[in-house]
């Protein structure tokens, strides 16, 4: 199965939905990845809005 990005929240997850915000709006076409470990010292998390630590996408159409 292919990865997908939240539009909301932009985690790169495979399924249906996201388990973070709930929402089945995702794309399947997105464009660069970032992986949170620490978001409290992050400063590229808090520009994204990132909480958790998880893989995200930068960009999302």
């Amino acid at each position: 199965m292919a990865e997908k990005a939240c539009r909301h929240c932009l985690r790169i997850l495979e399924g249906n939905s996201c388990p973070i915000c709930g929402t089945s709006d995702l794309a399947e076409e997105w464009n660069g990845l970032v992986i949170i470990l620490d978001p409290e010292r992050s400063e590229i998390a808090k520009k994204l809005g990132v909480d958790i630590p998880d893989k995200f996408a930068l960009k999302v159409r």
